[in-house]
Order: structure tokens, then C-alpha cells, then sequence
């Protein structure tokens, strides 16, 4: 019996060391159209021989975004939607752009990815907070030429301290990260969360949960 058990042991440790989540081709530029497509890793990409500059290719970044909007901030995302090349690589890149002292992008997680943040101009406060139970604030203020990371998972926020407008550019380890903001998963969900729960969970009077689940719920929808 012990032979047997250690045998399925060993034969399942060779299985796992045989698994590999890397891409086993060159690239594998995604397509929604897969007329013309080859089935690779799990997705569906176009024939190597069809791809072209452009399956890898994007512009714009240095274009300043507009910042007039309730938060003060615009990310600008660039993954596999934008390149279909980035597919199967692992890595996508966003530009985020401030308002004038206040520019905020909200407290929010990315449950696909870690953030590492360059900094280009104006000053930048940034944290994020540890996992319970522990929930420790991670925090810095930013000057041009900084750099910091987010890891994977936690919820992180940038917030301009500064008088002028700040920029940021960072990278992200997946071709699409993913994006949960807190306010907007609490308050504007679609149905709403029952108020009863959230007045209970955040310790706050209904008729505020209401007020802001009206507030975000149309935000958000």
C-alpha cells in the first residue's frame, strides 16, 4: 500500500512539473473572427501568417486626458482589447492622468495583477493596505521619477496633492488586469446589494446606504 500511494505520489509530482503556463509560441495575437483562426493555449488566435505591425502596435499615450469628471482622474488602458498582440504575454500598460490637488483614482484592486507606477510630474500621494487582519497602510508621497508597486490583489489609490496636474504611467503583469473599484462594487452593483446588509456591514444609518446606492448606481449603469 505505501508503494502504491508513494508511485501516484511521484506520478502526480511529474504531471505538475510538466505543466507549463507560459506561452509555447512566439505570439498569439487574439481575434473574435475565428474563421481564420489557429487554436493555441486555450484561445483562438490568428494564423502567424496573417499578422501584421499593427496586431502589435499602439499610439497616443503622450496625449493629455481630460480630467473633468467627479473623481478628477482618467485612466487610459492599453492591454489585449488595444494590442491583440499582448495576448498570451502576460503585460498590459496604462497612462493615468490627474486633475489639480484632489485627481483621484478610487480605491480599487486589480485581482489579476501587479502594478509597478512611474511617476512623470507633480507630486502623488499612493498607498495601498495589507490583507486582514493585519490591513497595515502602505503609503508614500511621490515626486517625478518615483516608483512604486502595487502588489497583487490589494486595494491601492493614487491621489494628487499637488497644484498642478500629475501624470503616471504603469505597467501591469497581465494582458488584462482586471479592475474592481470599491465604491462601485458596494454602492452600484446591478441589483443593488440589499441596503440592510451594507448598513449592518458598514455600520451606517439605511437612509445613507440608499443615498449613496442611488448615487453610484446610476454612476455605474
Amino acid at each position: 500500500l505505501f508503494v502504491a500511494a508513494f508511485a501516484i505520489l511521484a506520478f502526480s509530482s511529474l504531471l505538475t512539473s510538466a505543466f507549463d503556463p507560459s506561452p509555447l509560441q512566439d505570439f498569439c495575437v487574439a481575434i473574435n473572427d475565428t474563421k481564420n483562426g489557429v487554436f493555441v493555449n486555450g484561445k483562438f488566435c490568428d494564423d502567424p501568417k496573417l499578422t501584421n505591425t499593427e496586431d502589435f502596435f499602439y499610439s497616443g499615450l503622450n496625449i493629455p486626458r481630460n480630467t473633468s469628471n467627479p473623481v478628477g482622474s482618467t485612466v487610459t488602458l492599453v492591454n489585449v482589447a488595444q494590442i491583440p498582440g499582448l495576448n498570451t504575454l502576460g503585460i498590459s500598460l496604462v497612462r493615468i492622468d490627474y486633475a489639480p490637488y484632489g485627481g483621484l483614482n478610487p480605491p480599487h484592486t486589480h485581482h489579476c495583477a501587479t502594478e509597478i507606477l512611474v511617476f512623470l510630474e507633480g507630486t502623488l500621494y499612493v498607498d495601498f493596505v495589507t490583507s486582514n487582519t493585519d490591513n497595515r497602510l502602505i503609503t508614500k508621497v511621490l515626486n517625478p521619477g518615483d516608483v512604486f508597486v502595487f502588489p497583487v490583489g490589494l486595494i491601492h489609490f493614487q491621489f494628487n496633492i499637488g497644484n498642478t496636474k500629475a501624470v503616471a504611467f504603469a505597467g501591469l503583469s497581465s494582458q488584462n488586469p482586471g479592475v474592481i473599484t470599491i465604491t462601485n462594487a458596494v454602492f452600484g452593483s446591478n441589483p443593488p446589494i440589499n441596503p440592510d446588509v451594507l448598513s449592518k456591514a458598514l455600520q451606517l444609518d439605511k437612509n445613507i446606504v440608499t443615498y449613496l446606492q442611488s448615487k453610484f448606481w446610476w454612476d455605474n449603469n
